[in-house]
Parts: structure tokens; sequence; C-alpha cells
């Protein structure tokens, strides 16, 4: 067989060769719309890769980008591998602390960012030492613009050539405890992970499908979206603006059939739908993933026509490890079993290898029954084997990946989380899942959002403590809150207490942050 280094500019030499006119559309955070397509993607990420040269730029060098989802920031994926760089899109979530640690730890040397990030910029530039050039992807305001800065070439190159094993995009994990740690992906491994998403178990995309990614590009390498979209030739629209009204006209406008974000995402659809007094987009399929999907949720888009695809992952995996599509018995199950397969996690898609272990003894592999939970690990070509500049590798000796999660992995391979293992309550000697207690409770319609902490408690060690955000308009009590929970959860895993908050924070990706709830109630007390 012929020799093929499977480097990302083949994927964008394919896109533009095979679905050069298939069109890109960016709704900018100014109202206004642009248009490009495959062909043009390429064109531009010749450009830039000159242009990156033209500075000074070598072979490895970092490139961050600042930015949201868009057609400029697209051409960057291309155009900073495409000249043996490394792009290193940078989370505007995160702190400022957070900020500087990761820019200055990759040592980046340009940073191309979005106009509405200006005073991140103008905050971080003396902290940000590294950083020689900025670049303005939306204006030219306050630094070159990024159509100019690339209209100075002309496109005549040849993407620089190198080893399959070279590194091509580094994410950031968010950093809840000490500081955040560099994921590095490879040309290899994420080429592998992008033909692997195109699975019918997975994003199952065709030509004709139209994408609407809410998932940032700044997160987990947007799920892979733009490469597996790039190879399937799908037509991609972007907004750099999550409101879900305008999300709203452009899945209309547009004739979108996917799209992908975390719960809360949706959850703003609905809400919007619901006081407009509309129904939901005529979607295809949704991707949901980041935290786990609580199943009013599900059966809601299910009953819209959606196909839910449950998804896990995380920056560390590049990130697909399960997707939920159906499975083989999917035409002869009940709609109710249909939402509790959905429900869970999904499977493995072909590259990853799952198993879970003892808690309280992590050599200690668990059977595959549906029942028994433990730690979650994790391994294949595209999971992390060594987090960036680090010095020790993040696996064991066999390559198992352990994820902080807490599962149940099925007989049909069927993946069910139930915990994180930092989160995850042991009451008088046995578990209690802090994430089945929140789903259930968030079905309740008085409950706008809700966190569960296990609280120390005299006799049972710990014991559940549900904090709850009301629903606009609600009056729910936690008496109200304990009695929908009944039938739900095994009875022993109904809350100690229900406090009620008038927010829950959150991570810089999204995700519920149980470290801040604890130290924001840190001397609470159960009574024996």
């Amino acid at each position: 067989m012929q020799e093929f280094t499977m480097r990302i500019t083949s994927v964008i030499d394919h896109a533009a060769r095979e679905s050069g006119p298939r069109e890109i559309v960016t709704r900018w955070a100014d109202g206004s719309e642009t248009r490009t397509d495959w062909s043009g993607i390429r064109r531009d990420a010749l450009k830039m890769a000159q242009a990156l040269e033209a500075l000074g730029l070598k072979k490895g060098d970092r490139v961050a980008s600042l930015a949201m989802n868009h057609s400029r920031h697209l051409v960057s994926w291309y155009g900073v591998a495409g000249m043996g760089g490394v792009l290193h899109t940078v989370n505007p979530r995160l702190f400022d602390d957070q900020l500087e640690y990761i820019v200055n730890h990759a040592e980046d040397k340009v940073l191309c960012y979005d106009a509405m990030f200006q005073p991140i910029v103008d905050r971080m530039k003396e902290r940000w030492t590294t950083v020689e050039h900025y670049i303005c992807y939306d204006s030219g305001e306050h630094s070159p613009a990024f159509e100019d800065w690339i209209g100075t070439q002309n496109g005549d190159y040849e993407w620089v050539a190198g080893e399959e094993t070279d590194p091509c995009m580094i994410c950031y994990t968010s950093g809840t405890t000490g500081n955040p740690k560099g994921v590095q992906y490879e040309h290899r491994s994420t080429l592998m992970h992008a033909i692997a998403g195109l699975q019918p178990a997975a994003f199952n995309f065709s030509s004709a499908s139209v994408m609407l990614p809410v998932v940032p590009m700044f997160h987990a390498a947007s799920w892979g979206l733009p490469y597996a979209g790039a190879m399937a030739g799908i037509k991609f629209v972007f907004s750099c603006v999550n409101d879900p009204a305008v999300l709203h006209e452009l899945m209309l406008r547009e004739k979108v059939t996917d799209s992908a974000g975390v719960p809360t995402v949706w959850l703003a659809h609905f809400q919007y739908c619901d006081k407009e007094g509309i129904d939901l987009p005529p979607l295809k399929a949704a991707t949901i993933g980041g935290s786990a999907c609580p199943r009013f949720m599900i059966e809601r888009l299910m009953k819209n026509g959606t196909r839910v695809q449950h998804a896990w992952g995380m920056t560390e995996t590049s990130p697909i490890g399960t997707v939920g599509g159906p499975t083989w018995d999917w035409e002869e199950l009940s709609f109710e079993e249909r939402v509790n397969k959905t429900a869970m996690q999904g499977r493995p898609i072909f590259g990853v290898e799952l198993r879970t272990v003892d808690l309280d003894d992590m050599a200690t592999e668990l059977p595959r029954d549906g029942k028994t939970s433990g730690a979650l690990q994790i391994r294949g070509p595209w999971i992390i084997k060594r987090y960036f500049k680090a010095e020790e590798d993040a696996v064991d000796a066999d390559g198992w990946f352990d994820t902080g999660d807490v599962g149940i992995i099925h007989p049909d391979g069927t993946l069910q989380l139930t915990d994180r293992t930092k989160d995850v309550i042991k009451s008088g000697g046995e578990w209690i899942s802090s994430v089945e207690l929140e789903n259930a409770a968030v079905g309740h319609a008085g409950v706008a959002e809700a966190a569960c902490v296990g609280m120390p408690h005299p006799k049972w060690d710990e014991r559940p403590v549900l904090f709850v955000v009301r629903a606009e308009g609600s009056n729910v009590t936690g008496d109200e809150i304990v009695e929908h929970l009944k039938p739900l959860i095994a009875k022993w895993w109904l809350p100690d207490a229900v406090e009620f908050v008038d927010d829950i924070p959150h991570t810089a990706t999204g995700k519920i942050s149980k470290k801040d709830l604890r130290d924001r109630f840190s001397d609470y007390k159960l009574e024996a």
C-alpha cells in the first residue's frame, strides 16, 4: 500500500477539492453575516500560514486564539497546522491568573482574538510575556485586522511536511484544582479521532448535514467537529453569540440539521421557545455533552423528532469517548426504554477502550454487568499519555488513564456515568450518586438548577444535601422536591436537607463547581 502521512492538512485539502462550494456561514457579534466555503477556508489558511512565517514563526511554535465560533477561527485551525505550528485555543472564561499561566506556559508567540475580548487583551497584555504579535479577527481598531493581515499574502504556499506524531493543537483543562494542564494533540491522533467521529454511531455526518455547533471552538477542540465536518464536506453555520433567539432564527433560516452543546444551551433554548410560544427547531440530531443530560431534556427533544446523541469525553480524550446513538434493538424498544438508554452516555466508538475499577481497590477490574459502579478508566490512540511539559506519564504501565469519573458499564458496552470520584457521596459505607440525584431533582418543574453535595454527618460520615435554584416564578418547597424524588431514587439516597440558593457556582467551562459550593457552605452542619 502507498505511504500516506496522516496530517491535518490532508483534511482541508480534501474538503476544498471535493466539497469546495459547500457554504460556511458566520453570524458575527455585531449582527453582520459573512459567507465563505471550504475552498475559501483553504485559500485563507494558506495565506495565514504564509503570514505566520513572515512574522518569523517556525515549526512547533504556538499560536493562541481567543475567539468564539466563526469562519476565521476555522481558518486558524488549518493555517497554523499548515505551517507546522500548534494552535492553542484559549478559553476566555478562565480567571486572569489562569489566562496568564496557560499563555505563558504554552509560550504562545502570536494571539489572534475577537474584538469582544479586547478588554481581556488590554488587561493581560503586560502579563503575557511570550506573546509578540496580536491580530484581531474582526476589527482593525486596536490591532492589524485578520483579513488585512493575511491579505498581504498570495496563497502560493506548500504545507509544511512533518511526522504524523507532530503536535497540531493544545487545549488546557479548566484547572478546578491547581494550575490548568495542557493536553497536546497530534496530527495522527486528531485525524483518527475525526474519522471515528464520522461513524453512524457518532456524528453520522454526510454532505447533506448542516451543523450549527454551540459548543465553543475553544473548548475541548470543539468536540472535533471542525475536522469531522471538513472530512464530510458539511455546511457549517457559526454564531459568535449564543443568544437563543439568534440561534433559533439561524437554525430555521439556514435549515440546520445538527447541533451540539452542553445541557444549559438546550435548557435556554427550551425557555426561549416556551416564552415565545413557538416550536423547537426541526433538528435531525442533537449532540449533548459536557455534563449529564437530564431526562426531561432528552424526552422533549425526542418528541420533537430529534435524535439525541448523549456523549461523554474530556479534554484528555480529544474529546470523544462514548456517544449514544440508536442501538441494534432500537426499533423494538418502547419510547420509555429509548429514553432510558439515551440518558446513559452511550457506547465507545472504535479506538476507545473502557473499564471500571474498584473505588477502594484500584487494582481490581469490575464486571460489565450493568450494576457494579467503579472508577472509570480509558485508553486509545487519541487518549492522553502525558500532559504538556510534564515529566511523568498520566497513564499507568498498561496505558489506562483515570478519568476521575464513576460509572457502570452494561453488558452491551453502554456507559452509565454516576458521578465524579471527588463528588460521589459515601454514606454509612454505601455510595450515593450526586449526579443521579441532581438529574432527578431538575425534572421538577419548579427547579431551574440543582447541585448535590455530601456534607459531614456525625453518624453516617456523609449525607446528601441538595442545593436548588428555583425556576422563575416558582415557590416550590423542599418537602415538595423530596416527594418528587421518592419514586425516582432509593429511599436512603433522599437528601437530608434541601437548601434554596440564588445561584450555583460554575467552572469556566460551564459545569457546576462542587468545590466552590463546598467552600461557600464550609460551616454547614447536619444533625444526627
